[in-house]
């Protein structure tokens, strides 16, 4: 049996590793996603992929007061359940102010995250592909739809590249 705690804890210092073999680990995931969000919705669960891509290629923990989240979003339901994603993978939070959301249009949908301690900037889009596959998916489909997206290759639900810091 596994420990609940320290499957979390492994997942966030190596964010999705070993998945397909740790059934439980996904639950952990969708679980934590549920408890911050809601539910596991997806793109609440495609949001905490970010992120924990983000901890990952910033070689930062959860938590970290370094890293800063501006989530350029349509203020809208579906494209906002991101940032709570973001939020759940990373722990940034409006009150800690290192997350902020910034109104724009879908076509201009960005994630950008900063680990102001390196100054690496990491800038985040969600591939057209993804998007429509998984755009509007109905209430009744979100959990599997979710649960796909786990599962699913980075690559296949996001672009990212380093980007250049600004002042």
């Amino acid at each position: 049996m596994l420990n609940t705690k320290a499957t979390v804890a492994a997942l966030l210092m190596f964010p999705l590793a070993g998945l397909a073999q740790e059934p439980s680990a996904a639950t952990d995931i969708l679980a934590r996603v549920a408890e911050f969000h809601g539910e596991a919705g997806v793109f609440a669960v495609a949001g905490y992929r970010i992120g924990a891509r983000a901890l990952s290629e910033l070689h930062e923990r959860r938590g970290s007061f370094s890293l800063d989240v501006t989530h350029h979003t349509p203020f809208q339901v579906q494209w906002s359940c991101i940032a709570d994603g973001i939020q759940a993978a990373t722990g940034v939070s409006a009150g800690k102010l290192n997350l902020r959301l910034v109104e724009t249009t879908p076509a201009n949908l960005e994630t950008v995250i900063k680990d102001n301690r390196s100054g690496k900037v990491l800038s985040f889009h969600l591939r057209p592909e993804f998007l429509s596959k998984y755009l509007d998916t109905p209430e009744d489909r979100q959990a599997a739809a979710a649960r796909d997206v786990l599962s699913l290759p980075d690559s296949a639900i996001f672009t990212i590249k380093e980007a250049a810091a600004k002042p």
